[in-house]
């Protein structure tokens, strides 16, 4: 058997990709996106799909470069999660949620050369881009503008994308990978603007991203998809892709509602959504609502689910299921796979067991909680803390020209996630606690350290810090505590600080609290106590607005 090795018929490199052709030849008088009043079949997405790869390639864009895109779920960034690595390159999906100066960093640092741009996000740009040192090099743009509205002149572009998918070759030879390992995405960790994170994944990883999340999630053939996820996280969790593997219906939104919702599903049979706790909350909070006439299966992350939330979307008839993942893993690795025996447990029971993150997926290799410093296994008790560590084929690459950070997370065979938990004695995951202090806001990942930084250059302020609070309908929110310098002589009011916040940061990361205290509790050795904070955190008189304690 030692003379049988790997060849050509055997060993082609895998891609999510390839799942485009075959979705065009199994299904392809089928829906694949519908929006509004558009309907594509997956014949026409595949066609769309290789001419605007043949127009990306014919602008120079090939193996290694960065196409970046702006953009809320439309068929063009469906389209484009195909479309980019057909043509070789590199897609970069980026949140359309933060400011014009992250957005300006983010593009630096990603050297993108080509930048897709939701007509409604162009003032957006065009500040980032007028943010960029006079030497840096522009991206060329292409103006993404939405047939059901009015789209101001395409001024500053040099391209639109109906342009490019018209006047690309519908018998475009697509670039494979020459390799399983070959970048397909790199997608920022949390927009931070002092020192981004750029994970890179590759089209092996990808591949097995996307059916294990299938698999995960139990979907099955031809699926009716409401993108109410945003597309630029995690690439829609690798649902993209594996849309395309089963052939399924993508109802894109360019922004919704409970009411947006509710029609949607009514109107589409939606069968299939995902999102993070804010929009399982919405939904079961919203008087439009109203018993659904067939079950509707979610699958929400980025925050354990409060139970009382639970309750109220499975009373509705929504079937939840609960991940845990991250950037850096490109979609879920850990899910609540759910025993039968639970079913005869009492309600609050089940909602207490669902909020558990869970057991490794299929295709994960391994996951455990360790001591950081030794590396053990902590006891499987349900009380033991330590690091959630991960091994398996579709963990990042690495970070993108930050090698000191990729080495610190990777290291000893596994993959530090930097988040805490425990393991149950049944062997199913629970997170505690973040480490770094992240605070997970509506699904949107924010660094306190980042927002320390904007309230330390506040002219009053002596000492900040922020910690997560928890809020019914965001999951968490910005908590600030701040000191006052001596010397100030007018002490600014709680809407100041957050206004002022809200001027040099993203709105999402500005605090939605600020307390104002004498004195920040410390450790012997100067250190801030953050767990300290987190209590006072939870307090109910934190509700109302002015909060001054001694």
């Amino acid at each position: 058997m030692d003379q049988l090795k790997p060849s050509a018929a055997n060993s082609s490199p895998l891609t999510p990709v390839n799942f485009l052709e075959r979705a065009a030849t199994v299904y392809g008088e089928c829906p694949s996106l519908v929006y509004n009043d558009t309907t594509y079949t997956w014949s026409d997405t595949h066609r769309r799909c290789l001419q605007l790869a043949s127009s990306i390639s014919r602008l120079g864009l090939g193996r290694g470069h960065v196409v970046s895109v702006l953009a809320p779920n439309v068929p063009a960034m469906y389209e484009l999660h195909f479309a980019v690595p057909m043509a070789g390159a590199v897609l970069n999906t980026i949140n359309t949620r933060l400011d014009a100066r992250t957005v300006s960093v983010l593009l630096r640092h990603s050297e993108s050369r080509l930048l897709f741009v939701d007509f409604q996000l162009t003032p957006l740009v065009l500040q980032a881009i007028s943010l960029f040192p006079p030497e840096s090099p522009r991206p060329t743009l292409v103006l993404i503008a939405d047939p059901d509205e009015s789209a101001s002149p395409a001024a500053h572009f040099q391209h639109t994308y109906s342009g490019l998918v018209e006047s690309g070759d519908a018998n475009f030879n697509w670039v494979r990978p020459e390799s399983d390992w070959d970048p397909i995405v790199l997608n920022y960790t949390s927009g931070t603007t002092a020192a981004p994170k750029g994970v890179v994944h590759c089209h092996r990883g990808m591949f097995i991203c996307a059916l294990d999340s299938l698999l995960a999630f139990s979907v099955p053939e031809q699926p009716v998809k409401l993108w109410t996820l945003p597309m630029f996280h995690a690439n829609g969790w690798s649902y993209t892709w594996g849309m395309a593997a089963v052939g399924g219906t993508n109802i894109c939104l360019r922004k919704f509602d409970a009411p947006v919702i509710f029609e949607a599903i009514r109107a589409h049979g939606v069968t299939h959504m995902c999102g993070a706790p804010v929009v399982l909350n919405m939904l079961s909070n919203s008087p439009d609502g109203g018993r659904l006439r067939d079950p509707v299966h979610i699958l929400t992350a980025g925050a354990p689910p409060p139970a009382p939330v639970l309750l109220r979307a499975e009373s509705l008839g929504f079937v939840v299921s609960h991940g845990y993942g991250l950037t850096e893993t490109g979609g879920f690795v850990v899910t609540c796979a759910w025993k039968p025996m639970w079913n005869r447990l009492p309600a609050t029971e089940r909602a207490r067991l669902k909020a558990r993150q869970g057991v490794r997926t299929v295709s994960m290799t391994e996951v455990d909680v360790v001591d950081p410093e030794s590396g053990a296994s902590v006891r499987r008790d349900g009380l033991s803390l330590g690091e959630i560590v991960l091994r398996g084929g579709w963990i990042m690459l690495g970070y993108l020209k930050d090698p000191e950070a990729t080495n610190k997370c990777m290291r000893n065979g596994w993959f530090y996630t930097g988040d805490v938990g425990v393991m149950h004695q049944d062997g199913y995951l629970e997170i505690k606690d973040r480490s770094k202090d992240v605070i997970i806001s509506g699904g949107e990942n924010l660094s306190s350290v980042e927002v320390e930084s904007v309230l330390y250059s506040h002219p009053s302020i002596n000492e900040a810090a922020v910690v997560a609070r928890p809020d019914e309908f965001w999951g968490e929110t910005p908590c600030a505590f701040v000191t006052l310098k001596a010397e100030t002589k007018q002490v600014p009011t709680e809407k100041e600080i957050k206004e002022f916040c809200r001027g040099r940061l993203p709105h999402y990361m500005a605090p939605k609290t600020v307390v104002f205290k004498a004195e920040l509790p410390k450790t012997s050795t100067g250190k801030i106590q953050k767990f300290v904070l987190r209590e006072m955190a939870k307090a109910s008189d934190l509700c109302s607005t002015g909060h001054h304690y001694s």
